[in-house]
């Protein structure tokens, strides 16, 4: 297989954080996995072939020229957010976070949103797996409250998750969010069957992160499931598929 270049494999966070924060997303492409997981699956737990897994981590820690291996977590759709420090162990956090330079934090999605975050001052990130149920249970706000920086001084991105018109889901979704916080109907549109909803994951986390008070919110919108050539979907290809990594770390400062 060719070498595939950066631009194919990775995506770069699109928002006004300091020069020193790296911030990624990969894409499908630039790995050696097989069918149904071509070709860039970054998971373990896929049911992918385990040598051709190591092999799309090692690519990827050479063309996103990663300074460490990635803090990667066990994740559970919950609120936990784990600290990036130089445990070996697999923690089991749909969240990352760190002070430290050099410490790559990694969270992995086929459809859930990623959400990057980053102080002004480039010294705390952290990223968060949010789908529905870590959405309603409140892990942006729980990786929010983990910085010692205000949340006024935070900035947020949301990265490629399922979009709107994908994402129907049932009346006991729903009613999860707007029991504990009735404005979020706002993210749920009646669908065309009867009992059905299309969940806007995108304004459910915008409406999330302003509860915890962080103003500044990028990205939002790169829908999975429509972008076949270039991101994984869980629902598309029916559970069988790969993962995409989205990672966040900062140099040594000068």
């Amino acid at each position: 297989m060719s070498v595939t270049t950066t631009d194919d494999a990775l995506i770069r966070v699109d928002w006004p954080a300091p020069s020193g924060v790296q911030a990624w997303v990969t894409t499908r492409h630039g790995g050696v996995s097989a069918m149904p997981f071509d070709c860039l699956n970054l998971a373990t737990h896929v049911g992918d072939d385990p040598s051709s897994v190591e092999e799309n981590r090692r690519r990827l820690r050479r063309l996103a020229h990663l300074p460490a291996e990635p803090r990667w977590l066990n994740q559970v759709h919950g609120t936990e957010v784990a600290t990036g420090d130089a445990s070996t162990c697999l923690p089991d956090a749909d969240a990352s976070y760190t002070d430290a330079a050099n410490v790559v934090l990694a969270i992995l999605t086929a459809d859930c949103l990623p959400v990057t975050f980053c102080s002004d001052d480039g010294r705390e990130l952290a990223v968060a797996h949010a789908g529905w149920r870590g959405l309603a249970a409140g892990v942006l706000g729980a990786t929010v409250a983990r910085f010692s920086a205000s949340p006024e001084s935070i900035m947020a991105w949301l990265g490629p998750a399922i979009g709107p018109q994908a994402f129907e889901v049932g009346e006991e979704v729903r009613s999860t969010f707007v029991a504990a916080n009735p404005e979020d109907a706002v993210g749920f549109v009646a669908g065309v069957r009867p009992g059905k909803y299309q969940a806007d994951l995108f304004a459910l986390a915008r409406l999330s992160l302003r509860r915890a008070g962080v103003q500044r919110v990028f990205g939002g919108g790169i829908c999975t499931f429509n972008e076949a050539e270039t991101y994984y979907s869980y629902r598309r290809d029916a559970g069988r598929t790969g993962r995409m990594a989205t990672l966040i770390w900062r140099t040594d400062a000068d």
